[in-house]
């Protein structure tokens, strides 16, 4: 559908869900609720790489939880987290919630792997989904976004309060926040309400998408202060990631202390 020049999705009549539509060019193939906004975007001679920076900034957990063994994602989109921790963390179990089955439906143009032993991905509410973890996941990430934004369940006070107690000690979450959203220092208290001080946010130079962490227990400091690269991680796809990890670094070392 096309609206004063701008490509739009259309709306699912029997499930009320938008319809995701994909576009690609001679370098990669991307995923649009509306032409002017990309959701997802996979390097077709890479496939498993993080083409977005913030999907890439979102990866800074790695700082914080370096061996993750069980990791939970609230929205698949083209699914570049879920296929770049499936092809690089290989000891982590991922379990993907997606509400919208039409954005499940485009999973193999865009690569994602089938479900195995360590990947699940299957089609729900991402609140309901995590309320059913009681200190079980390593890390939470959450990218809930559909054509009208974010999802008002996965960013309400009950829900953060919901992810706190899905977490082990030392897990964290990993959330993707729109920088101009007129709540967006509404979700910020929220994750504080849940986590105390125990957040960071890195901030989008563009102005965007803003990554907030938020955690339980201690944090390895040696590597939000060194240089260090998870084990698992090979090195040539550690450097494609140094300038956001340099991000989460910085925002650590300017972090309100107290």
């Amino acid at each position: 559908m096309k609206l004063h020049g701008v490509l739009t999705s259309q709306t699912d009549p029997v499930s009320g869900h938008a319809r995701p539509y994909v576009m690609e060019d001679a370098l990669s193939r991307s995923l649009h609720f509306a032409s002017y906004e990309t959701q997802s975007r996979m390097w077709l001679s890479d496939p498993t790489g993080l083409a977005l920076d913030y999907t890439q900034t979102m990866m800074g957990f790695l700082l914080f939880q370096p061996q993750p063994a069980h990791i939970a994602m609230i929205g698949l989109g083209g699914g570049s987290l879920a296929k770049f921790c499936h092809h690089h963390l290989a000891d982590a179990r991922i379990e993907v919630v997606e509400i919208n089955p039409h954005v499940i439906a485009l999973r193999d143009q865009f690569l994602v792997p089938a479900d195995d032993e360590r990947l699940s991905i299957r089609e729900g509410d991402g609140a309901d989904f995590i309320r059913g973890f009681h200190a079980q996941l390593d890390v939470v990430l959450v990218d809930g976004y559909d054509r009208n934004g974010i999802n008002s369940r996965v960013c309400s006070q009950a829900f953060y309060d919901d992810c706190r107690e899905s977490l082990r000690p030392g897990g964290l979450i990993s959330v993707n926040l729109s920088a101009a959203h007129s709540y967006y220092d509404t979700f910020i208290e929220r994750i504080e309400h849940s986590f105390g001080k125990q957040h960071l946010v890195v901030r989008d130079f563009e102005k965007r998408n803003d990554i907030v962490f938020a955690w339980i227990g201690e944090v390895p400091l040696e590597a939000l202060c060194g240089d260090g690269r998870p084990a698992e991680i090979p090195a040539d796809t550690w450097t494609a990631l140094t300038a956001a990890m340099s991000r989460v670094r910085r925002a650590w070392k300017l972090r309100p202390r107290g």
